[in-house]
Order: structure tokens, then C-alpha cells, then sequence
């Protein structure tokens, strides 16, 4: 080699395998602009006798500011009678808890196929792993779900995937193929 393919070598950044972090911790995550909320309600309200997803449901409070955005602790309003008279009442806003529902597919899936999956079971958002995992978040969740990887037969014991940097689950599908038509 000469000098100045050895100094371009250089420049190049080094990977650093001791900062890798899991496929299970990778995701992405994204917004239905059209979601169907009862219907995923519906679903989620029993176990799926197919077992093709596993539902969990977890309280969450939200603060005041959420609530209010001027980030007060009293709200007034003002009622007219019948009479025409203006009666004013303070009410002070407590926490309010909810919760949030979330759905894992059980299988693992394409990140389009995960995408398709939970906009038909009328999720709120996403989030797909890079371990291939799904879970199909609901209504009043924050902070897109857990931010946890738990389908239960993903990723696969009989398929292990490579946690690299550049492996997410399905890549090497084609690989597949072309071992099979060997």
C-alpha cells in the first residue's frame, strides 16, 4: 500500500465493540395519523386465544403541567344560572392516573411488517426492535411504551441472530435464499 491509502485508512473511525448495545434495546418508533382506539381497546381487553400477541396494561399519572399548560394548581371557570347570575368556583387539579396498554407480537417481524400490524389493530404508535420484536402501543400511553423488548418467541432460539452493528432481524433472508438455491 502506499502512503496515502494508509493515512486514508487512518481517518477512518474505529468501531468500538465494547459500547455495543443490544438489538433488544435498539428501536424506532412512529405515530398513526389515524388510529383506531376501541378496536384496540377490543383486542387487548382478553388474551388473544391465538396467542399471536401478549397484552400489558400498567397505570401512569400524569403531573399537573400535562393537564395544564399554563402549569397552574387551581383552575377557575364561571357558570351562568339560570337567573343570569355568574358564579365563579375555583377547582384544584390533582394527579390524574391512567393506563397505558401495550401489545407485543409474539412472533418477530419486518419493521413494515410490524408497522402494518399494529395500524390494523388500531394502535395509537409503534415500536419496532432491532431484534425483531413489535409492540403495538395504545391511546394514553407516554414515552411510546416499554421501552423493553418482550415478545415471547422472538428473536427465535432456532434462528440466533448476529448482534452486530450492522445486523436487524430479516437481513439476512436473503442469505437464505441463496443457500437454498445452491
Amino acid at each position: 500500500m502506499t502512503n496515502a491509502v494508509l493515512a486514508l485508512v487512518h481517518l477512518c473511525p474505529k468501531s468500538n465493540d465494547t459500547q455495543t448495545v443490544p438489538l433488544s434495546k435498539k428501536s424506532h418508533v412512529e405515530d398513526f395519523d389515524e388510529p383506531f382506539p376501541e378496536l384496540f381497546r377490543a383486542l387487548n381487553e382478553e388474551p388473544d386465544e391465538h396467542k399471536r400477541w401478549n397484552s400489558f396494561t400498567y397505570p401512569i399519572r400524569l403531573p399537573n403541567r400535562i393537564l395544564s399548560p399554563q402549569q397552574e394548581k387551581n383552575f377557575e371557570y364561571y357558570m351562568q344560572s339560570a337567573d343570569e347570575k355568574y358564579n365563579n368556583k375555583t377547582v384544584k387539579l390533582q394527579r390524574a392516573t391512567t393506563t397505558c396498554t401495550v401489545s407485543f407480537l409474539a412472533e418477530c417481524n419486518s419493521w413494515s411488517k410490524c408497522k402494518q400490524s399494529c395500524q390494523s389493530m388500531g394502535a395509537t404508535s409503534y415500536r419496532w426492535f432491532h431484534d425483531g420484536c413489535c409492540e403495538c402501543i395504545g391511546e394514553s400511553c407516554i414515552n411510546y411504551g416499554i421501552n423493553e423488548s418482550r415478545c415471547s418467541n422472538c428473536p427465535s432460539e432456532t434462528k440466533k441472530l448476529v448482534e452486530d452493528d450492522y445486523d436487524d432481524y430479516g437481513q439476512d433472508e436473503d442469505y437464505d435464499v441463496m443457500i437454498e438455491d445452491i
